[in-house]
């Protein structure tokens, strides 16, 4: 599956460094237009089919308030698509599509 994207690629800025060995010199405002909008974590997961959900562990995020923390995710599988969906405290909610790869 490929990761999800919340706009396509090609809307992104580009650093005007030439290689990732250079990222240590990407501007100030370089890195701010790279992060807004974007969240990464890792950690370990369990799934639970008869509530359709996935609890994550988070060990690390770009985001640290989530660092240790345990996160619930609602789910459903297609074909061709993972939908993942958060429910944030304050009401709404948030999806999150990962595609499978053709």
């Amino acid at each position: 599956m490929t990761a999800p994207r919340e706009r396509e690629s090609s809307d992104r800025p580009k650093y005007a460094i030439d290689n990732f060995g250079q990222l240590a010199q990407a501007t100030a405002e370089e890195n701010k237009a790279t992060a807004q909008g974007t969240i990464t974590y890792f950690g370990t997961y369990s799934v639970n089919e008869a509530d359709r959900t996935i609890d994550i562990r988070v060990e690390a995020s770009s985001f640290p308030n989530w660092n240790g923390t345990d996160l619930k995710r609602f789910f459903e599988v297609s074909e061709e698509q993972l939908k993942l969906t958060v429910r944030p405290p304050r009401g709404g909610s948030v999806d999150v599509l990962w595609k499978r790869a053709k």
